[in-house]
């Protein structure tokens, strides 16, 4: 059976996509969020260390990228 994700959005997170400059930018980080409710560890994602350990990132673009944490204890 297939794991569905539900994504929490911080409010500065929803900032954040709304200022990309690009609308193209904005699709493509609000198609990442909709991709993340099925595969929450794409093969593009890279764990992140130091202050951010537990969470990922995928590239929106070379200067943008989508920072997520996935909650195993907060399944629905």
């Amino acid at each position: 059976m297939e794991m569905i994700y539900t994504i929490l959005y911080p409010k500065k997170a929803i900032e954040d996509i709304q200022n990309l400059k690009a609308p193209k930018l904005a699709d493509k980080a609000e198609n990442l969020c909709k991709s993340l409710t099925i595969n929450s560890i794409p093969l593009n994602s890279k764990k992140l260390y130091r202050n951010l350990v537990g969470k990922r990132s995928i590239r929106i673009s070379l200067q943008h990228r989508l920072v997520y944490e996935i909650l195993e204890d907060k399944k629905l």
